[in-house]
């Protein structure tokens, strides 16, 4: 049989990415150019920022992605490319790269939601066994997704307002930490202890399995600058249990959540995936709270935003025969379709 080799294009926010995958798990190169340098001084990813850096560096990042795969392009079976969600500017220079490539080398194009690429980044790690359970926890996202069987994504619950991601960024901040500050947070954290008493929203039986951080931001937040008004600085004095307190009550929730879901969808795997899967405390609390389940957490290199889950989820794609043509448009709300 013929080996399949996917080239696979992710350009959602601010990493630009192109990927080789051969017949479906073998990922042999997953380039990514990190611009995060670029907006750390302005404490967020600036959209127009990261469209140029996009521009400028895409074809150096397909070029060294055939040299690492060791193909070149008549190898190749399809293009993939991630066409929302995301920023609209960032998703139309991956998706305009890849339907040139396409159109030059005559080969189909594979359109890939980027929540169905962190996902599927599972494959790139273990077998998954449906019908599986999904959470996916990001920057922009924060949602559980039930997968019935291979490519059948249903999602079941998400966050209503700030996603774990953005409340870590946001949280950073007040910190007086650099961006992005999830990282450094949960170094913080595991130095500290949980002894603010923040809120874990949304905990009854009729929120289901919906969720909420912005309230805990905002008891962050208030928290600071009620003690800087009575001459306390409890960033200066006790950074650590902060983000002990601030870390606890983000992992309390995702975990009750996905429990919550296990018992309502039942699923023979629990996927975990997104920037946020990296966080080691998050990792900590799977560990000894799923214990009953098969989990496949990805390694730290395919938990941020990458081409490789993106060919992942495209190797999938390409068998149900969902392709585009070339009319093939940014779709930066694209969503997963509700249970």
């Amino acid at each position: 049989m013929k080996d399949k080799y996917i080239l696979a294009f992710e350009t959602s926010c601010d990493e630009t990415s192109v990927a080789v995958l051969k017949n479906g798990t073998e990922l042999l190169s997953n380039i990514i150019a990190s611009q995060v340098n670029s907006h750390k001084r302005f404490g967020g990813v600036v959209p127009e920022v990261a469209s140029r850096h996009h521009v400028e560096q895409i074809t150096a990042c397909i070029d060294e992605a055939l040299d690492e795969a060791g193909i070149v392009a008549s190898d190749l079976t399809a293009v993939a490319v991630t066409e929302g969600p995301g920023l609209v500017g960032a998703l139309l220079i991956g998706i305009m790269a890849a339907k040139t490539f396409a159109w030059a080398h005559k080969l189909p194009l594979i359109p890939v939601n980027h929540m169905a690429g962190h996902l599927m980044a599972a494959a790139l790690v273990d077998t998954i066994e449906y019908p599986a359970m999904a959470l996916l926890v990001s920057g922009g996202h924060t949602e559980l997704v039930y997968v019935e069987s291979e490519g059948n994504y249903k999602k079941i619950g998400e966050t209503r307002d700030d996603a774990a991601g953005e409340a870590y960024d946001k949280v950073g901040r007040v910190m007086g930490l650099t961006y992005p500050s999830g990282k450094e947070i949960d170094e913080l954290a595991h130095k500290g202890k949980d002894t603010y008493a923040f809120p874990r929203a949304m905990m009854t039986a009729a929120d289901g399995l919906e969720m909420s951080f912005s309230g805990l931001k905002s008891a962050f937040i208030n928290l600071v600058h009620n003690a800087k008004q009575q001459g306390k600085d409890l960033v200066a004095d006790d950074l650590e249990n902060l983000a002990a307190s601030f870390q606890a009550a983000v992992v309390d929730v995702l975990i009750e959540k996905t429990k919550r879901a296990l018992e309502q969808y039942p699923a023979k795997t629990l996927i975990v995936g997104g920037g946020v899967s990296a966080n080691q405390g998050l990792r900590e609390r799977l560990a000894t709270d799923m214990t009953d389940i098969k989990v496949i957490l990805p390694p730290l290199r395919l938990c941020g935003d990458n081409a490789g889950m993106i060919a992942a989820a495209a190797s999938v794609e390409m068998e149900k025969g969902n392709l585009a043509d070339l009319s093939l448009n940014a779709r930066p709300s694209l969503v997963f379709r509700d249970m």
